[in-house]
């Protein structure tokens, strides 16, 4: 199955570097935040499990719990884990899969469903293309994907700021328009016409033309 925006994310049952877990169970009525690695101890990985540790609070504000997935045992991931605080400074408390079996990169695209064999034996060039995130609505829907190779480490604060724009696109019915951040100005979406605009918002819009009226982030 072809996984996109608006697909149901796959449920699994994988060890984790905090026991056994099955993935929608653990979400609950949460949002989730699934990023991958291609195997443990390798360098830009390492950097980045540690940032995300340091945006744990910041995820757990917004109703968000994290996971990480590293094409390696369990075991692995945990003997990995103090060089990630050593590094960072950050001591990763969130859940990492170990995907031994390919399972769960086979079920979200990241390897071929056809791709033989185990954890064991595989390089992380073997595993490139396990450097995604996804972005997971309360409903289990996918809301966003984002593709990286391995050698680019990711933008993890992007992932805090595109978390940021779905959750208010959905709960106030808005659209965000380049490089938005929070308490910038949003749009108001084409799909809703003037007379129903007017009627939401009664003060009124800046049109800077037809399709494109910008208002004022509504507050909560």
């Amino acid at each position: 199955m072809t996984l996109s925006i608006g697909s149901t994310a796959p449920d699994f049952t994988a060890q984790t570097t905090q026991g056994n877990i099955h993935f929608h169970d653990w979400m609950g009525d949460s949002w989730a935040i699934l990023f991958s690695h291609p195997k443990a101890f390798t360098p830009v990985c390492t950097t980045e499990l540690g940032y995300m540790a340091g945006l744990g609070e910041e995820f757990a504000k917004r109703n968000t719990k994290i996971i990480g997935l590293s094409v390696d045992s369990s075991q692995d991931n945990r003997d990995w884990l103090p060089d990630i605080e050593e590094v960072s400074g950050n001591k990763v408390d969130y859940p990492v899969v170990g995907d031994s079996d390919l399972q769960v990169a086979k079920l979200y695209n990241m390897l071929p469903a056809d791709e033989a064999g185990n954890a064991d034996g595989r390089t992380a060039a073997d595993n490139a293309t396990v450097r995604a995130v996804y972005i997971i609505g309360p409903d289990k829907k996918i809301r966003a994907m984002l593709l990286y190779p391995m050698s680019s480490g990711r933008n993890f604060d992007e992932v805090l700021r595109l978390l940021d724009s779905v959750q208010l696109t959905e709960r106030k019915g808005v659209a965000t328009p380049v490089n938005w951040q929070k308490g910038d100005d949003v749009i108001i979406p084409p799909s809703l016409s003037d007379e129903d605009a007017k009627a939401k918002y009664p003060d009124g819009w800046d049109e800077k033309k037809p399709y494109l009226r910008v208002i004022q982030e509504p507050i909560d």
